[in-house]
Parts: structure tokens; C-alpha cells; sequence
């Protein structure tokens, strides 16, 4: 396991190795984020590392917004209930088992938090779960504040992130989950390579709402993500 999880270029994309060729599974785990703690995903603007308690009242200012809440699966949180949420959050370190999950925190270098602390600015934030060891499946999350929509934000930040799914923790296949009627993810997909595989009607069901939800499937496989990388 490599602790560099830089997103590589077209120029340095690494080797196919023989196993995952092959078509056996095998992700690289366990994974402690200790490693992007010490090296974190750089960008051409964003740092991407382990989200942090510090992030907490970042995290608030786009947590509490209804057109966010629209389309997460959050509920309406008190500024104390958010903060213990990220609380919850912070403590998700391994990679492991089924389930487990963890979250980067996207921080826009040279943009000052609203904090007043001098810290750059978290924006938004990309959750990586284990969806199968067994098959090597992994599935990305993301929110963004939609104070930084529209400038490619979010693109770069979640495609970094799924470079490192594919490079150093070896996923075959990574897929995403997201209302059907979020159009702005579902193009964010299409711009990651993800494909849509099916829409599930009223597939779940927002209490809050009182709604049922259609959800939208895409994935992207280890092999098609080495094969656009490499045409540039």
C-alpha cells in the first residue's frame, strides 16, 4: 500500500498489475487516513485530507442549508447537533470491513474561513464507504457549498478522490447513489466517466418529506478509469 495518494497524471498513471487484470478483487485494506493525514491529496486548488472537529463550523454553514438538505440524506441539525454529527464523522478512520466509511474534508487554499481562525476554508467534503470487500466495491459520496458551485469544484475534488479509490486502495469498480432528481450530481457522474446503470422508483423514502424517492445508480469500472486517463 502506497501512502501517496497524489492523483497521478496521464503521463505517471500506474502500471496495471496483473491481479486486478486478471479480474481477482482485492482492495488494498485496511486503511487508516492517518496516511492522507500526513500526505494529503493535492490540487490545483483544493487540499483534500481527513475531515477534522476543527472543520466543524465549516462543515455548519453548508450542512444547515435547505437546497443542501434537499438532496442529502441529512436531517435539519441544531448548530450542536451538527457539530456532533462531524464529531461522528472524525472518528470514522478505517477502511476495513462492509460499511465502513470515511470523509475528506475539501479545503479551498487561499479562501479564509468564516471562522476568523486563518484557516483556509472547507467547502464541502467526499465520503469513501466500503460497499464489498469481497468484490472490491467502493462508493463515493459528495457535498458542496452552493456558495462554489459552477467553478469545477466539485469535480476536481471528488475526481482526486476517485483516483485514489482506483490507485491506492485497488477498487474494481466504484459506484454512486444519489436522488434521481438531483441533476447536478448526475452530471458530475457523467463528467467522472460514471455510466448510469438503472433508476430505482420510489426506491426510498423521505420521512422528512413525506416522499418517495427514485435513486439513480452510476459506476465507473478500475479498467475504464486507466483507459480515459491514458487517451488524456
Amino acid at each position: 500500500m502506497t501512502a501517496d495518494a497524489r492523483p497521478t497524471t496521464p503521463d505517471s498513471v500506474p502500471p496495471v498489475d496483473t491481479a486486478h487484470s486478471s479480474g481477482a478483487p482485492a482492495l488494498a485494506l485496511p486503511f487508516d487516513v492517518e496516511e492522507i493525514e500526513r500526505r494529503p491529496i493535492i490540487t490545483e486548488r483544493l487540499v483534500i485530507r481527513p475531515i477534522t472537529a476543527d472543520d466543524s463550523d465549516d462543515v455548519w454553514e453548508y450542512q444547515r442549508l435547505p437546497e443542501v438538505l434537499r438532496y442529502i440524506p441529512w436531517p435539519e441539525r441544531s448548530r450542536e447537533e451538527a457539530h456532533e454529527h462531524t464529531m461522528r464523522r472524525v472518528g470514522s478512520r478505517l477502511l476495513a470491513e462492509d460499511g465502513d466509511n470515511v470523509h475528506f474534508a475539501m479545503v479551498l487554499s487561499g479562501e479564509p474561513s468564516p471562522t476568523g481562525t486563518g484557516r483556509d476554508r472547507v467547502i464541502g467534503d467526499v465520503m469513501v464507504r466500503v460497499a464489498s470487500v469481497e468484490h472490491a466495491r467502493l462508493e463515493l459520496g459528495w457535498v458542496l457549498h452552493p456558495d462554489f458551485q459552477g467553478r469545477g469544484l466539485a469535480a476536481e475534488g471528488t475526481a482526486a478522490v476517485l483516483a485514489f479509490a482506483f490507485d491506492t486502495l485497488q477498487a474494481h469498480r466504484v459506484l454512486a447513489e444519489l436522488v434521481e432528481a438531483n441533476t447536478a450530481s448526475a452530471k458530475l457522474c457523467l463528467r467522472l466517466g460514471m455510466r448510469h446503470e438503472a433508476t430505482f422508483v420510489e426506491h426510498e423514502y423521505d420521512r422528512d418529506a413525506g416522499a418517495w424517492l427514485d435513486m439513480a445508480f452510476y459506476a465507473i469500472l478500475r479498467r475504464e478509469h486507466l483507459a480515459a486517463r491514458l487517451a488524456g
